[in-house]
């Protein structure tokens, strides 16, 4: 997870919504470079990052693909630091983890990363099979009718045809944004955590069990 999330962040200077150019001539690789440069996700302080040379000289194809894989690591950070942040004030949803006499009851399981040392086995390959089933079933542009990278309405429109050009373009930079930040807060969290000094970042954390 760990290593997933700051892969992501090295990548966070890339970005969609850039027009393909397929040839191999030298203008063609300039103009590609020009696109990416000035492409939505390049702003200010860093510009077009990109350290590691991921997506220099590389096809449109290479480019997007970075690009949804880096939406969809910043939309689960969003969770979870929603997620981390909710279990440490004490709150607990009803129900639990696991199968048979191995269920344990949410309300007994520590917050952070304590938590894998008490989930039982059975739960975590209910939290795996639930990752799988989502990234390869649910997270798809079944339909292929995805209109930028991280369009994976597939058919539901949930009132974005309603928005102008310039809408779509604040509210996809806008996510994007949330994502690389969600990425680096979850990190200091998890980090954090493992040190055993979260409350210089969280004021007053609740490690104990239990709901409020």
């Amino acid at each position: 997870m760990k290593v997933a999330i700051i892969t992501s962040v090295l990548i966070s200077g890339v970005s969609s919504f850039a027009p393909s150019v397929r040839t191999g001539s030298a203008t063609s690789t300039q103009l590609r470079m020009a696109d990416y440069e000035n492409a939505l996700g390049a702003q200010k302080p860093l510009g077009f990052w990109d350290p590691l040379d991921m997506v220099t000289n590389k096809p449109q194809e290479v480019f997007d693909d970075l690009r949804l894989k880096e939406i969809k690591h910043g939309r689960a950070a969003m969770l979870a630091v929603v997620g981390n942040l909710y279990t440490l004030s004490g709150a607990r949803l009803p129900g639990g983890l696991g199968s048979g006499d191995e269920v344990l009851p949410f309300n007994e399981i520590p917050a952070g990363i304590d938590a894998l040392k008490t989930v039982p086995q059975a739960g975590l390959l209910q939290i795996i099979a639930f990752i799988g089933f989502l990234d390869v079933v649910v997270m798809q542009d079944k339909k292929g009718k995805a209109e930028f990278p991280g369009d994976l309405r597939n058919g539901f429109d949930f009132g974005w045809s309603k928005f102008t050009e310039e809408e779509k373009l604040q509210k996809r930079a806008i996510e994007l944004n949330n994502g690389r930040a969600a990425q680096m807060g979850i990190l200091a969290l998890v980090v954090h955590n493992y040190l055993g000094n979260l409350d210089l970042i969280i004021p007053d954390p609740h490690y104990y069990v239990g709901s409020v």
